[in-house]
């Protein structure tokens, strides 16, 4: 499954097109933002992410598109907005659907005439940048329930790549064991070279709810508290015990 993923990116770094990346949370989204930028002709400039969902609703105006001096009551220099600092390189805009509505417009503008007027400032400034957005839901979804913009959606959406769930490509997991005790052993300064046929039954059997996120702190920790080569055993937490239907209801009742 990865493998075909890491064709499309291959097949797509090299062109201007936008990228929509659809997966649940903790499946990879901005490694495959990243990948994309890191193979593209934008390689060396900026890599911008932003996460729609952890900026106030007050705030994202500026921090998308900057301000000047002035502009509100706080404003006591100007700034320069993540599309500014994204010229030339790539933005990435994690959890696209957290936008308002006026929120949504405004980014189509930006998309359309790819030039972007600081709050408070009468001069528009040009921009060359790549846009990659990423949603831990079917934008399409989204569009159909009125919840996002069918325009933004098509600007957005001119190649998607979407990411399945862990639990969905098991296949794939003794790979990510390998390249996450890699990861481990540099940070931790250890020397684990893999794990036992019973550790990696376990892994493959879990049914892994925080994706490839949850894997990667299963391993790491595992790496942590083995004092061998090899992981003989492995804590596995599963402290949260709701179904997947009901955290669906859950997320549903929260939007």
């Amino acid at each position: 499954v990865m493998k075909k993923i890491f064709e499309q990116v291959r097949i797509v770094a090299p062109t201007k097109l936008s990228v929509l990346i659809e997966g649940e949370s903790g499946t990879g989204k901005e490694v495959i933002a990243c990948m994309i930028h890191s193979l593209s002709d934008r390689h060396s400039k900026n890599f911008i992410a932003v996460d729609c969902g952890a900026i106030p609703e007050s705030l994202i105006e500026s921090e998308l598109f900057g301000h000047e001096k002035g502009a509100f009551t706080d404003a006591k220099n100007f700034k320069e907005g993540k599309f500014e600092l994204s010229h030339e390189g790539t933005i990435f805009l994690d959890e696209i659907t957290n936008l308002s509505e006026s929120n949504q417009i405004k980014l189509l503008r930006v998309l359309q005439e790819r030039k972007v007027t600081r709050l408070g400032a009468k001069k528009s400034i040009n921009l060359d940048l790549r846009i990659i957005a990423a949603t831990n839901i079917k934008l399409s979804e989204a569009v159909n329930n009125k919840k996002f913009r069918e325009d933004l959606y098509y600007r957005l959406n001119e190649f998607k790549i979407e990411l399945p769930p862990l639990r969905d490509r098991k296949q794939d997991i003794p790979l990510f064991v390998d390249h996450f005790i890699k990861d481990s052993n540099n940070e931790l300064s250890k020397n684990v070279t893999g794990v036992s046929d019973k550790v990696m039954e376990k892994l493959i059997s879990h049914s892994w709810r925080g994706n490839v996120r949850e894997l990667r702190n299963v391993i790491r920790r595992g790496v942590l508290l083995t004092n061998g080569n090899i992981i003989t055993s492995i804590d596995i937490p599963d402290e949260i015990n709701v179904t997947q239907n009901e955290s669906n209801k859950e997320s549903n009742s929260i939007s």
